[in-house]
């Protein structure tokens, strides 16, 4: 890491029973590239692998999201292992697509296939919506997920999100999901 650096300043740390959601590191480089490399990860987000390239281009990516915004995405690392396990987080894209998602921000989750189907990635939404709600009042968000996604999809309906359209995005199809403010 550079000494001009000081990663994840301004990034809180939140932590759940099994889960501890934190800042990325330059240092998790390795890791995230080798999660979002797996055609099991990515099958439902972009439907191809990412290079190492684009990975670093993301955590850069998500470092401004909280310097600009004040929110952004977390590195989900697994209590019992240390390991990093996916992400979560609020985005605001600036996607081009239709319906417009500008002035919701986007709630986005991913996680590596050694962490699928263990109740994870609720327990990573939970928290980070638990985070933003008391911070964001009267703040409605939103995520997009591929009709194939079934998980997310039951994440997504669990904690209020409800569909509000079907559209394409990158020419994949794609469901828009909207959580009323709380």
């Amino acid at each position: 890491m550079s000494a001009f650096a000081d990663a994840g300043a301004g990034v809180p740390v939140v932590e759940t029973e099994r889960l501890i959601l934190r800042a990325h590191r330059p240092g998790d480089l390795a890791e995230s590239a080798a999660m979002w490399a797996d055609p099991a990860v990515t099958r439902h987000i972009g439907g191809v692998p990412m290079p190492r390239e684009a990975v670093w281009g993301k955590l850069l990516r998500y470092a401004g999201h909280w310097l600009w915004l004040g929110y952004g995405y977390w590195a989900v690392e697994e209590k019992e292992t240390s390991a990093l396990i996916g992400e979560v987080g609020f985005a605001d894209g600036k996607r081009e697509m239709e319906p417009s998602l500008e002035g919701m921000p986007e709630i986005g989750w991913a996680l590596a296939p050694q962490a699928h189907g263990k109740g994870l990635g609720t327990e990573a939404v939970r928290a980070a919506l638990a985070w933003f709600d008391t911070r964001a009042e009267q703040t409605r968000t939103a995520c997009i997920i591929h009709p194939d996604n079934i998980a997310s999809i039951r994440i997504a309906n669990r904690f209020g999100y409800r569909e509000t359209a079907r559209t394409t995005y990158k020419e994949q199809p794609t469901i828009v999901f909207v959580r009323p403010a709380s």
